[in-house]
Parts: C-alpha cells; sequence; structure tokens
C-alpha cells in the first residue's frame, strides 16, 4: 500500500459524488486516530449533522435550526477512508453506493 499526504482542509465542503456521479453531499469533517507520531483517517463525515460535529455545535446548532422552522435534521453519513476514491482530490468519489454507507443517526433527529 502506498502512502499519500493530502491537505484535509482542502477537503472540507468538498461536493462528493456517489459511484455514479450522482451528488451525494459534502465533506464535511474527518475523524482520524493517531498512531505514534502519525494520524491515520478512519473515516470522513458528511451531510447536516457532520457540519454540526464539525463546529461541535450539537445543542446550539439544534436549537438554531428549531428556531428557524425545522423539526427533525436529517443525519448524514459515516465513509470510511477506503470508500472514498481521493485520486483527484478537487473531485473526490465514493468508491461504492450510498446505500452501502453507515448513516450518522439512523433515524431522524428531533428537535425540541
Amino acid at each position: 500500500m502506498t502512502t499519500r499526504e493530502i491537505h484535509l482542509e482542502l477537503l472540507l465542503s468538498k461536493p462528493l459524488l456517489d459511484s455514479t456521479g450522482k451528488a451525494v453531499g459534502r465533506i464535511e469533517e474527518v475523524r482520524a486516530e493517531q498512531q505514534g507520531e502519525e494520524w491515520i483517517v478512519k473515516e470522513y463525515l458528511i451531510g447536516y449533522a457532520a457540519v454540526l460535529e464539525r463546529l461541535s455545535a450539537w445543542t446550539i446548532g439544534l436549537k438554531i435550526l428549531h428556531l428557524l422552522g425545522a423539526r427533525k435534521i436529517y443525519g448524514g453519513y459515516t465513509v470510511p477512508w477506503d470508500k472514498l476514491d481521493l485520486t483527484d482530490p478537487d473531485k473526490p468519489r465514493l468508491r461504492c453506493s450510498l446505500d452501502a454507507l453507515k448513516s450518522l443517526n439512523e433515524q431522524p433527529q428531533d428537535i425540541e
């Protein structure tokens, strides 16, 4: 396996296409683990819930959405590192269908 460096800050908010070319959302967050002196990307998060996680603003974000009239927030998706094709970092693509991804929250989050 070859190692490759990509500037993660340049991936954030990039539109993400599925394997058929359909837009599925934007990359909003990256989860990584430290192994020794390196950080290894484990997964990418896409969708509205990922934006709130990126901003660490779940509680306040849900309240603001409620004030704007939203009653439910549908999460996003977790993309394992090996399911994202970054051959062209300007045009990231899924290596699988959207149905194959794990939802950030299986049920919509009620906003109170």
